[in-house]
Order: structure tokens, then C-alpha cells, then sequence
């Protein structure tokens, strides 16, 4: 019963570098949609990570630990994305375990981002809001001089702003948005991440695509489109943000009576990400009122098709 887990069958052996491979390409598939392929890859990555985090030196089983905290974080963020928030909390509770048993300072608090992220999804607006703000403060009291840091805070900045906008204190949420986009002007100027797609998402491109989100959602669609307009993405950027991007400016749209800009939009949706773009129900739910109307312009049925739309 209290044995350590057993060794990994594979072919390769277990090594902390392979690992972090491993989940490296298994964020990919997530930001990816590919979530067929991480539901079959993922059991794997954790049993290797428990094996890693059970085994070895202190220093190894803390490591392994960390690789155990982000396969965790991976399964709860797969679990939001298939709707099952009540799942991924079971998941992000055993991750913030592993993370407290790291020897990554940050962990903790790029998982307490998850957590608050899943309480979103649930409405409980408060709880995600003050778990931002408190794992941000400890961040910037201690972590805010590297570039792994600065991502981090400025995750946890951006989820607090996104709460307090929800909770209609645009204002607050606006100004948390702006302190956040100046935060990411400061990477620049700092060494990268050694494993960027370990850390959070974080950087002057996922802060405006953030901002077009809060004024979408708070029913400011010119807003949204002047701070879309002549945006240019970072190469870090992955698909999901992209995604979310192209979806908030086709509601701008939408919102003004663009039914030209909304089509255009899509376009770009389903070039960059098609599989994301049939994961969302937002991208059916704007092509078929736009084809309840009279105003169908060139395009539409094509995206209607390629979504399964009745026409």
C-alpha cells in the first residue's frame, strides 16, 4: 500500500528532462484543442510525474513534485475546457498539494490562477476574485524580479481584473488591465523562461486580447474594436488566446451591425484555429442568428457548413 509507484514501462527512460517534455507538448495539444489526444496522453504524463515525485533525492522528488503539480494544473484546465469545473477543482486541489511540495516558488500561485479561473466558470466571482489578489501580492512581494515571475503576477493580475469587471466594477478592472499591460512591457528587458510553456501566459499581446474580452462583455463593442485594431500577436501567443481574440472582435462586431467585420472575423478563426473554433458554441451561436437575418455577406454559409449549421 505504502509502496513508491512503479517505474514507467516505456522505452525511454524516465528522466526529469523527458518529463518536462512531456508536458510541455501536453500544454500544446490543451492550447491546441486537441483534446482527444491529451485525454489519451495525459494519464500517462501523470503516472510518470507520481513516479518522479515518489522517488530519487529530495531535490528529484521535489522536482518530480513540480512536474506532479502541472500535470495536475493540465488535467483541471482539460476538465474546464470540457465543462467539468466541479472535476477540475478536484484536479487543481491535488495540484496546489504537489506544488506545496515543490521546490518552485511559483507554482502555487500559477495553480491558485487556475482555481480562480474554475471559480469563474462556476459564477463565484468572489472567491476567484480574492484568491487572485492574494496569490498576486505574495508574487510581487517576492518573485516580481524575474521573467517567470513578472508572468505569473501578471496572470493573477489579469484574473483579478477579469472578476472585478464580472462583478461590474468595470473601473477597477480596467485600471487592474492597464498596470498589468505596463507589467508586461518589462519582459522585454528580462532573461525568458527556460520552459515558456510551463509558465503563464503572460505578455503586452494576452493583456490587450483581455482587455477586448472586458469590453465585449461589458457591452463596449467600439471599445473593444479600437483596442483590437492593428493588434500584432506575439509568436508566444497560443491558439486558445488567439481564439478568444477572434471571437470577442466577431460579438464587437456583431453588437454594431457589422455583418461584413463578424464574417471576417470568423475567417480568421477558422484559418488560425479551426479546432477551437468548433470546441466554442459562441462561434454557432453568432453564424446562426446571422443567418436568421437578411444581411448574409459573402462567406457565411461556408463558415455555416463548416460548423454544422442547418441551413
Amino acid at each position: 500500500m505504502f509502496a513508491p509507484p512503479a517505474e514507467p514501462n516505456g522505452a525511454e527512460r524516465l528522466s526529469l528532462p523527458l518529463l518536462r517534455a512531456e508536458l510541455a507538448e501536453g500544454w500544446t495539444l490543451y492550447h491546441g484543442a486537441e483534446f482527444g489526444r491529451l485525454m489519451a496522453v495525459l494519464p500517462g504524463i501523470i503516472a510518470d510525474a507520481r513516479f518522479a515525485a515518489a522517488v530519487g533525492t529530495p531535490e528529484e522528488r521535489a522536482a518530480g513534485q513540480a512536474a506532479l503539480g502541472k500535470a495536475l494544473q493540465l488535467g483541471g484546465h482539460l476538465a474546464i475546457g470540457l465543462g467539468k469545473s466541479d472535476l477540475a477543482l478536484s484536479a487543481l486541489e491535488r495540484a496546489i498539494d504537489a506544488a506545496g511540495q515543490s521546490a518552485d516558488p511559483l507554482l502555487p500561485a500559477m495553480v491558485s490562477n487556475s482555481v480562480a479561473w474554475a471559480y469563474q466558470r462556476q459564477n463565484r466571482l468572489d472567491d476567484a476574485q480574492h484568491l487572485a489578489v492574494y496569490a498576486a501580492d505574495g508574487v510581487e512581494r517576492d518573485h516580481v524580479h524575474t521573467a517567470e515571475g513578472v508572468r505569473v503576477w501578471g496572470g493573477l493580475l489579469m484574473s483579478a481584473a477579469t472578476s472585478y469587471a464580472r462583478n461590474d466594477d468595470y473601473d477597477t478592472a480596467n485600471a487592474m488591465m492597464r498596470t498589468a499591460e505596463r507589467a508586461a512591457g518589462r519582459l522585454a528587458q528580462l532573461p525568458p523562461p527556460a520552459d515558456s510553456k510551463l509558465v503563464s501566459v503572460f505578455s503586452k499581446s494576452s493583456v490587450r486580447i483581455e482587455r477586448v474580452r472586458l469590453a465585449v462583455q461589458h457591452e463596449r463593442p467600439e471599445e473593444a474594436l479600437t483596442l483590437a485594431r492593428g493588434m500584432r500577436l506575439s509568436k508566444d501567443v497560443p491558439p486558445s488566446w488567439r481564439t478568444w481574440l477572434l471571437l470577442d472582435v466577431a460579438r464587437a462586431h456583431t453588437d454594431v451591425a457589422d455583418a461584413v467585420g463578424v464574417v471576417k472575423a470568423l475567417e480568421a478563426l477558422r484559418r488560425v484555429a479551426p479546432a477551437w473554433m468548433r470546441h466554442h458554441t459562441l462561434a454557432v451561436a453568432i453564424v446562426t442568428d446571422l443567418l436568421a437575418t437578411s444581411s448574409q455577406p459573402p462567406g457565411l454559409r461556408r463558415l455555416a457548413e463548416f460548423l454544422g449549421v442547418p441551413q
